[in-house]
């Protein structure tokens, strides 16, 4: 069948590095992805329904190449860091990016290709062949797979979780995912994956990814894995071990050794782990754990316990309202704000969320405080500033004896600020800017966060906000004008509604503007 197709042009994520993700074949080979393949199987069941006329419609190629990227990007969201994907789950993907589409007979018609084909390959197996796995240890050994832990591992994280979770199903396709050479923590990210493409079938694997994930973050900060029923001793003696190793890699504060933490360690609740959801844990593990050189060594209950000791540290009775804090937060009774949750318990304890600042009416004022939003945001803190008392466009500065640029071009460089400064590389830079109505360059800020237009006057990675006093909404009801004026050429006064009223000045430079 001869077709013709363009080659998949990759969105957001299609620019990551495509060397890191590999596919598996059915016999077991591993290959390069190549994106292009998906639009290739693709053209061919259009051509299956459209016929072989087809095979020159632009038609065909703009759908198969939107389809095509749509299948990649949620393939490679799946697995952010690279790694290994089945040719079966690429194309349960593309079934289901076909039906999204409506493209239902086209589905139909690939659904019953993979149907005969996997008939023809069921007639020529040979049953009694087990293809054996070697897989490649932490210290460099080879050794054969052993299915039976892996299969009591995914059994382990299904229990008690009802009949919906099938470990034989997570079983089977995590051995379809693996191939020769394939290292051990690879064979566990393979579990994680295929429990976590489940989900769409049942909510009930996001328990059971929630727990196979568990599984690869105990190997990873103990070493070996650890049965749960294990692990309130576990927790209890790595307490002590984990203050140590943090206070000695600079990321603890030296006053947790002070805590009573054999009393501390007896407090942790083991079978707390288990009330984190996939997606709740996967984003504790990317974002809030503590790591040494990208290895993680805080454990989900540790990390709580370590935010409690940082919340009472200089408490009179700090063990005891350290487990009272710890209490409320690993029951998911409270959760604090994200910048106590980076920062509480560590050598920079910022646990403020957000700052307030009005910004100054000169150079230095202006760069002062782009400078401290970049340093709170490094420490995860949520900026707000007040840009209303510097001068607007065509103002006088007598310093130069030239003329203002106005609010417009700082707010640019507090955008990029935010994009460069974001929050210690764990999230992005959050920072809203504030302006009253009355300020001349108010038209102009409310056109920050267009699409269209000059990029060098757009703001598209932060906030803007717009202050409406009751005289503006007076005026509205009135259908009385409005008048806009710069900050620097007029007096405060309360007719104006600008505070700190000392006398009604008419302004230097004004502009009308109507209401309605």
């Amino acid at each position: 069948m001869s077709q013709s197709t363009t080659a998949v042009k990759p969105t957001e994520s299609g620019n990551r590095q495509l060397s890191l993700y590999r596919v598996v074949r059915r016999d077991g080979s591993v290959v390069d992805f190549e994106p292009n393949k998906v639009q290739v199987a693709m053209t061919k069941a259009f051509l299956a329904v459209e016929g072989e006329s087809g095979a020159e419609s632009s038609r065909i190629k703009d759908i198969t190449s939107k389809l095509s990227a749509q299948v990649c990007e949620t393939l490679m969201k799946r697995l952010p860091d690279g790694g290994v994907l089945h040719i079966e789950h690429i194309q349960d993907q593309v079934e289901i990016v076909l039906m999204r589409a409506g493209e239902h007979e086209v589905a139909r018609r690939y659904v019953i290709y993979r149907d005969e084909r996997a008939r023809e390959r069921s007639a020529n197996a040979d049953e009694t062949e087990t293809r054996q796995i070697t897989v490649i240890g932490a210290n460099g050994r080879a050794k054969t797979l052993d299915v039976s832990e892996l299969n009591s591992m995914i059994k382990d994280a299904c229990e008690g979780l009802g009949e919906a979770a099938v470990p034989a199903n997570i079983v089977e396709s995590t051995l379809s995912t693996l191939y020769d050479g394939v290292s051990e923590i690879e064979v566990m990210r393979s579990a994680v994956f295929t429990a976590r493409t489940l989900i769409e079938k049942d909510p009930v694997y996001s328990l059971v990814s929630a727990r196979l994930l568990l599984e690869q973050m105990r190997e990873e900060v103990l070493g070996s894995r650890t049965a749960q029923k294990d692990m309130d001793e576990k927790y209890a003696a790595y307490l002590p071990q984990y203050i140590e190793k943090g206070i000695a890699a600079g990321l603890l504060d030296q006053k947790l050794a002070l805590f009573d933490l054999e009393k501390l360690g007896k407090a942790i609740k083991a079978e707390r782990d288990l009330k984190f959801q996939y997606l709740g844990l996967q984003t504790l593990y990317d974002r809030y754990l503590l790591h040494i050189d990208g290895k993680r060594f805080e454990l989900p209950q540790t990390f709580w316990m370590r935010v409690a000791m940082g919340l009472s540290i200089n408490e009179v009775d700090r063990e005891d309202r350290a487990i009272q804090f710890y209490e409320v937060l690993s029951n998911f009774d409270f959760v604090s704000s994200t910048p106590t949750l980076f920062n509480s318990g560590t050598h920079r304890p910022q646990l403020s969320s957000c700052f307030l600042t009005t910004v100054k009416d000169d150079l230095t004022g202006i760069y002062d405080a782009i400078k401290e939003n970049a340093l709170l945001s490094k420490f995860s803190g949520g900026l707000g500033n007040d840009w209303t008392p510097v001068r607007a466009l065509g103002a006088h500065i007598q310093g130069t004896n030239g003329k203002s640029q106005g609010v417009v071009p700082f707010l640019k460089v507090v955008n990029d600020t935010a994009v460069a400064v974001n929050q210690g590389g764990k999230r992005k830079g959050a920072v809203c800017c504030y302006l009253e109505t009355w300020h001349i360059d108010i038209e102009e800020f409310l056109e920050l966060r267009k699409n269209t237009g000059d990029e060098r006057r757009r703001t598209h990675d932060m906030n803007t906000a717009n202050w409406i006093p009751d005289l503006f909404m007076e005026r509205v009801l009135e259908n009385q004008p409005w008048t806009l004026f710069s900050p620097d050429e007029t007096q405060t006064c309360t007719i104006c509604s600008v505070k700190n009223s000392k006398k009604h000045t008419k302004p230097t430079r004004r502009k009308p503007l109507m209401a309605s």
